[in-house]
This record gives C-alpha cells, structure tokens and sequence, in this order.
C-alpha cells in the first residue's frame, strides 16, 4: 500500500538471536511480545536485566518494559524497541430513515455514490444510519470541525494513540513542528488530510454542506494511530483496535499497512534475522490485535493495497522497509509474505474499481485475498465521459493541510481542480479528490454500517451485530461483477492483470461491488 494507502510507524525489532547489549548507561522502551500464558516468565526475564515492566497487556499479549539490554527467555516471541519515531453551523442529523432528502451541492461529482446508489432516491430513502452506530476510523486523524464531519463527529470517544516527532533519530524532519503541548494533536485535528477524507466518505452528514456520505447518520470515532507524515506504527494500531473492542465500536476501516514492511515476510533469507524477527512480531501483534477487536464485536474493513500487484502470486517487494527514508531495498518474495492487516484472518479487504468499474490499475488483487469491491477511483479509467481528477473520490478536506500542502492561496482559493471549495451557510469547506483503495474501503465501510443501523440489536452504548453475521449481510449487499471474458485485462502495453474466479467471487472483485441500495433492502433472513 505504502504512502498511496497510508504507511506506518516504524520500531526496530531486536531479539535473542541477534541482541547486542545496550549501554549499562541506557535505557530503552520495548514491547515484549511473549508466548501465550507466558507472561510471568517474560517478566522474569526483564526483571533478570535490572529493567522494570511498566504495564502487562494480557489481552495481547506483550510487556511494555524499560531496560538497559534486550531481555532474554524461551518465553519471549520478539522484542520491538518502542522508540518515539514517527514515519491517511451544525446540523444534527435525524436518526434512521429520511423520506424526502434533497440532493447536497457536490453530488453531481461524486459517481461513487451513484454507483452504489448512495442517493436521495436510493438507499438515503430508507436508511441513513443511527448515531447508536459507532465507526471507528484508524488513520491519521479526522478533522472533527469541519462543516460536513462535525455533526457526526463523537468527540467524547475519539482518542489520539500517537505522539508527534518533529525530527527522525538523524535530525531530518519528520512530523514538523509541534504544534500542540507534548506533541499530542487533540482528537479533532487531521494535519495529514487522509484520515479526514475516509470519514467523509463513510458519513458526511445530509446537512445542505458539500456531500453526503454512505451511512450520513451514523457516528464517527477517530481512533488515530498514524502520524502527521503518514506513518503507522505498531504499538498505537494495537492500542486502537483493543480500544475499539473496548468501547462498542461496531465497524473500523484501516486504510494502511503497518510499517516499514509492505510484506511480512517470517522467513525470507533476503532479510537478516533481526529483520526476519520484526516481520513475526507485526504478524504476531496484528493478528492478536485483530482478533480481539473481533472477538468483541468489531467489524474489520481494509484497502486491500495500491501496489498493483497479485497477492496470491507476489514476488518483489521493493518498497520495504519504508523507514528510515532510504532503507527501501529489492526482494523477492512468496505467498508466504502478508501484507497487515489486509490479509489477516478475519479482516474483510477492499479492492477498487473506478467510474468504468474496470478494477483501477493501481489496486492489489487475488482470489482469495479479495473480499469485495467499491469504488476508489482511477485516473486512468478511459471508458468514463470523466476527465481528470473527476475520476477519482470527492470527499471532505481540512483546509489547514491543504494550505500546508501548497494546495490553496492565502485567500484561500484552490490552485487547482483537484480541490474544491464551497462557501455556503456562513462558512467555507474544503474537498479534494483523491484515489487509491483507501478510498474504497470507506464505501464498504458506509454500507457496513448501514447493515448495523438495519439490523443491530440495542445493547452497551448503541446498536450491535456480530461480526460474523454483518459480513454475511455485507456479502449478501453486493451485485455480482465477472472476470474479463478473457480472463485478463490489459491496462497498458507493460501491465496485464489475470482475473481468477466465478462470477460470485473472483480476484478482482471478490464476491462483488457493495451496493447501499442493496444493504437497505435486502430481508436479512
């Protein structure tokens, strides 16, 4: 996926196999990854190096400790150093179904929700969604003031897991200056844009501003876990997603792969041992991250990845790792290789598809990786009457990032059509156009949450499905979308993409395109 998707934080990982002692003078923080029930006997082994253990996640399975040289027993997985490093007017909605919903100013741009049928005379007819429904969005923030985000901004559950570094360990700059005490954003504030983009997607509110999303009714929790530069890193993923089944999230979209590895590969003899060992910890952590999260009623959606590659057939990975900055070396690979967490168990993953619903050329694939489709976007799309940037994804924009990015003027007036700017009811907001399946995962994760607000039973805090059953009505909410007839499909001279499956599931589209119509309508029996 890499920065297209959204990378992450980078930790060194360091174990027994290949640990060098640490100054006597030096401490360091690390995530201690132990053998289940091992706990003790890990804590054992910190304690054995005169280092302290300043918290245990059972739940997880790892130690945060603090010591002078890497521990060492037969009950630890891996050793992650936690290094500080860093590398996505309102008007509140009514609750469930709107029967007379006027269109909002941009929807004439956004042929995504055309496509899924996200409309006034579509699914927003029957069903928008309730603010009982919680989704979480782990990426790099949400900017929870802007016109078309704030009224279904849950300010009360929205956490920051991350802390900003200005400069990586060489002194080059990072995350830029911190512009909060402690280098901590608020819970409101995205100075990267991506995170901001995805929540509009799923849930810009019907409100007379800019757009509306897929579920327009449901809340939105920022959970970030990425940095101000784009990065994710293990640690804050973890704690997002144990947060999420902690506090009744009932879906999560995760537009990202966990750095620096865009594959994890356990055993590649192209890696050195300490790097082979990082791999295990991320799979390791992730997956015991994911499951928890699930096992407490958190729906999974991912993008599934931007690397244009088959990922039941990769063989080079020439991203990775992706920190520090110019790290990045070229390997081959194998099926044995995962890119997290879009092909973790039990982790619905996203390709896209653009205005055609020919799959974009830049979204990964696979017959058994593809779960389902929606559209992201593809500026290279040529069989649309779309020309540029209209190819892509609208969706909201905080306009502090797009000044930092060199996007808008002082006046604050777009420098180009990627980006647009609509004043009205007093104020101004910002949208960009975007693609990559980031951009899809949030439609999946719109009609996911439409599936809750149907279907839900009241309990702790809100409306809540079984993960399980959500990703059978989920399935149940897309329209059959065959392979070429020829099985493949040329993008260019130099790219041919191979198409595996039937038409109820193949690799390109998974068992289908996610339809918002569908969702709100299908019987559910």
């Amino acid at each position: 996926m890499g920065k297209a998707v959204i990378a992450g934080l980078t930790l060194t990982l360091l174990t027994t196999a290949c640990a060098a002692p640490l100054s006597a003078a030096a401490t360091e923080d690390y995530l201690v990854f132990y053998t289940p029930g091992q706990g003790g006997a890990a804590t054992d082994a910190v304690e054995a190096t005169g280092g302290d253990v300043l918290s245990d996640d059972a739940d997880l399975g790892y130690l945060v400790a603090r010591a002078a040289r890497i521990p060492s027993s037969p009950a630890i997985v891996g050793v992650l150093s936690d290094k500080p490093v860093g590398e996505v007017a309102r008007v509140k909605p009514v609750a469930g179904p709107r029967r007379a919903v006027r269109n909002e100013p941009l929807a004439s741009r956004q042929w995504d929700m055309r496509m899924i049928g996200a409309t006034p005379a579509g699914s927003y007819k029957k069903e928008i969604g309730n603010h009982k429904v919680l989704v979480g969005v782990i990426d790099t923030g949400i900017d929870g003031k802007h016109p078309d985000i704030a009224p279904n901004f849950n300010r009360a559950l929205s956490r920051n897991f991350v802390t900003d570094r200005p400069k990586d360990p060489e002194g080059k700059t990072l995350d830029g200056p911190c512009e909060w005490k402690g280098c901590k954003d608020p819970a409101d504030v995205d100075d990267d844009g991506h995170g901001t983009h995805v929540a509009s997607t799923i849930a810009s509110p019907l409100n007379g501003i800019g757009i509306g999303g897929v579920a327009p009714g449901v809340s939105l929790v920022n959970l970030r876990a990425g940095t101000d530069s784009g990065y994710f890193f293990l640690k804050p993923t973890m704690d997002a997603l144990k947060y999420a089944g902690d506090h009744g999230i009932d879906v999560v979209n995760m537009s990202f792969y966990v750095d620096p590895w865009n594959f994890n590969c356990p055993a590649n003899p192209a890696d050195t041992a300490a790097q082979q060992s990082e791999q295990k910890a991320i799979i390791a952590g992730m997956t015991r991250a994911v499951n928890y999260a699930r096992a407490h009623g958190v729906t999974l959606i991912s993008a599934i990845g931007n690397g244009s590659i088959d990922l039941g057939r990769p063989s080079k990975d020439t991203v990775s790792p992706d920190y520090p900055v110019g790290a990045a070396k070229s390997r081959t690979i194998d099926n044995t290789c995962l890119n997290i967490p879009a092909e973790l168990p039990g982790v619905i993953a996203v390709t896209s598809v653009g205005p055609s619903k020919r799959k974009a050329v830049y979204s990964d694939y696979g017959a058994e990786q593809a779960d389902v489709a929606a559209p992201g976007g593809d500026g290279q799309d040529t069989g649309t009457s779309l020309k540029g940037a209209a190819r892509q994804i609208l969706a909201a924009a905080p306009r502090h990032a797009l000044k930092a990015a060199g996007m808008i003027d002082a006046k604050g007036e777009p420098f180009d059509s990627s980006v647009i700017r609509e004043c009205r009811l007093g104020g101004c907001s910002y949208y960009q156009y975007l693609e990559g399946t980031s951009m899809a995962a949030p439609h999946v994760t719109g009609v996911a949450a439409l599936l809750v607000a149907r279907f839900g039973k009241p309990g702790k805090g809100g409306l809540h499905l079984d993960p399980a059953r959500l990703e059978s009505l989920l399935y149940a909410s897309t329209y059959d979308r065959s392979c070429p007839a020829s099985g493949n499909y040329r993008y260019s001279a130099k790219t041919t993409h191979t198409c595996e499956g039937s038409a109820s599931r193949n690799g390109f589209y998974g068992h289908g395109i996610v339809s918002a119509l569908k969702a709100v309508t299908i019987s559910g029996t």
